[in-house]
């Protein structure tokens, strides 16, 4: 790579040809304050706070291509006293709320504020008023928030070519929403919360279902039930300073206990009964050579994507509810009838590191005799949240164990979390399923990793050879899904997940600053864990689960049956384009 010479703060620096001066001063240990950029997803230059000198004029350093000889200064009294102004006249329209705010002590606005030194804003005027958007049963817009740094909009048109929301109107009256002034719930928005993730201040938030469920836990009449995502366990300890990547799972249990939840299981045993359903759909389907590729539906952002953009494809996909709409059925109904109590009495909450999931939990068709399966969906950030005012010294909790019927799952249900996890899950169990074979290796080191969209062949013994496609991001669905369509890519199995990572970020699970966000790989370090517990746990693969086994002798029989077809499966619905 072409090296080339250039000086900030009149300090020599060599650095690759290409680099931005934003790029070159990070390397070079050197902090330019930035609100619209973000890596790989915004390069904009529109909050203009990363100014720097060059001499002759002040320019963004985030597009700034650093040349040969060149000379910057990013710390001159002229560079401060700009980014102060810009930074002021951002504060100017923006709602100041901030010990109420769902970003407070973790707001980049706020951050770049106090760095800048800024104490007062010198520019008063008048603000633009907006009602907050609470359409959706997943995200909350506050425009009222925004600084218009685009971030959002990039998230949604780049990264998973969604287009559900962009800059509308002109001069004082831009903002950012969805298509004609429209409510999110009335446009294509899939509830991924990656715009959320993607967002520096407090302008786009999940809805809070917390007062729900504290109301619901209050009231004796009803026998409180929640269940846990396998990401959840090793990104909640973040909340409370814990490295990322730790595994807090025994915490996790012993905090929903104190919080008074009248049992706690773990979403993981539904995992384990999703691949025994799913790999027996994928095992029929190959015999019969229909509606392939099978294509996972574990994902709620991913079928709602696929609902409003590829519907004349929903019958490639798996017709298998997730996992947690899975144990939620179980829960009104075996666990119901095993306990002798009322269904109408039971309120099922997931803890899901996923926005998407409220709005799945309020689908109609997931729901039996006017029950829905899950009653509350709460996200990581909002279970931290319902810990911390609980009062619970969540550090110092001795590690407990989930409850039973729905508390054992094996390794490969942990993975799911993890970008790759399901399609691995699966392979482990069809492949013994079909074969009769023992696997001397259950890791597929194929499917692992954070590449777009990963390929594998899998060729079973006695049986078919199986082409899958691993994909996370919805930007690369979408051209996996126009390489099918036009015959230029034959799978057989292909998993998908919104969210880029997969589940282990997922637009529910905490907010990493951005300090942090520049240093560390969240992504990695959070599905390093997963992996970690799955070697850790004497039983890897779904099939061998016990807990799964007597559930399908005592009440399933066996997978596909016409009582899981009943409790577990579900079907789609195609959605507006527009």
């Amino acid at each position: 790579m072409e090296k080339i010479n250039i000086t900030i703060n009149n300090m020599p620096i060599e650095v690759e040809k290409g680099l931005t001066v934003l790029e070159a001063a990070k390397l070079a240990g050197i902090h330019i304050p930035t609100l619209c950029h973000l890596k790989d997803v915004n390069n904009s230059s529109s909050c203009r706070v990363c100014l720097v000198d060059t001499g002759t004029k002040l320019v963004t350093s985030c597009t700034l291509v650093a040349e040969e000889g060149m000379a910057i200064q990013t710390n001159t009294p002229k560079v401060r006293n700009a980014r102060k102004t810009v930074v002021e006249l951002i504060l100017s329209n923006h709602k100041m709320e901030c010990p109420v705010c769902s970003r407070n002590d973790n707001c980049e606005l706020q951050a770049v504020a106090r760095d800048l030194n800024i104490k007062e804003v010198r520019y008063q005027g008048a603000k633009l008023q907006a009602p907050i958007d609470q359409s959706s049963p997943s995200i909350i817009r506050d425009t009222e928030k925004c600084i218009l740094c685009g971030r959002c909009v990039n998230t949604c048109s780049e990264i998973q070519t969604v287009h559900a929301i962009d800059f509308i109107n002109r001069g004082f009256d831009t903002v950012i929403a969805p298509a004609y002034g429209k409510m999110l719930d009335e446009s294509m928005c899939i509830n991924c919360g990656q715009c959320i993730l993607a967002c520096p201040v407090g302008a786009l938030r999940e809805k809070d279902n917390t007062d729900d469920v504290w109301h619901e836990l209050a009231n004796p009449n009803k026998f409180v039930v929640v269940q846990t995502a396998p990401a959840t366990r090793v990104a909640l300890g973040e909340e409370f300073g814990l490295p990322i990547g730790t595994n807090v799972k025994g915490k996790m249990v012993a905090a929903l206990r104190k919080i008074g939840f009248d049992k706690v299981f773990d979403t993981d045993f539904a995992a384990d009964l999703t691949i025994m359903e799913e790999g027996t759909e994928l095992i029929k389907r190959l015999e019969q050579g229909e509606n392939l590729p099978l294509m996972t539906s574990c994902c709620p952002g991913w079928i709602k994507f696929m609902e409003h953009q590829y519907p004349e494809m929903l019958n490639h996909l798996s017709t298998c509810k997730s996992p947690h709409e899975m144990e939620g059925a179980l829960i009104k109904s075996y666990f119901a009838k095993q306990m002798d109590i009322d269904p109408e009495k039971i309120v099922v909450v997931s803890i899901m590191p996923c926005t998407a999931k409220k709005f799945e939990s309020v689908r109609e068709e997931l729901s039996k005799e006017h029950l829905q399966d899950v009653d509350y969906v709460l996200t990581t950030r909002e279970l931290a949240q319902m810990i911390k005012e609980a009062g619970v010294n969540f550090i110092s909790l001795e590690d407990e164990s989930f409850d039973n019927p729905f508390g054992e799952g094996t390794g490969a249900s942990v993975i799911f979390g993890a970008t790759g996890g399901v399609t691995e899950a699966a392979l482990r169990t069809v492949y013994e399923l079909v074969s009769g074979k023992e696997l001397a290796d259950v890791s597929f080191q194929d499917v692992r990793g954070l590449e777009g969209v990963k390929e594998a062949t899998i060729e079973l013994p006695n049986g078919p050879t199986i082409n899958t496609a691993v994909i996370h991001g919805l930007g690369n669905a979408r051209k996996v899904l126009e390489e099918i369509k036009s015959g230029k890519k034959d799978y057989q199995f292909i998993e998908v997940m919104a969210c880029p990572g997969g589940c282990i970020n997922g637009g529910g699970q905490p907010i990493v600053k951005a300090d942090i966000r520049d240093k560390i790989d969240i992504k990695v370090e959070r599905s390093k864990a997963l992996y970690q517990d799955d070697q850790s746990l004497a039983i890897r693969k779904s099939h061998e689960n016990p807990e799964i086994k007597k559930i399908y002798e005592d009440f399933l029989l066996y997978p596909n049956s016409h009582i899981s077809h009943e409790l577990l499966h579900t079907h789609y619905m195609e959605r507006s384009r527009v």
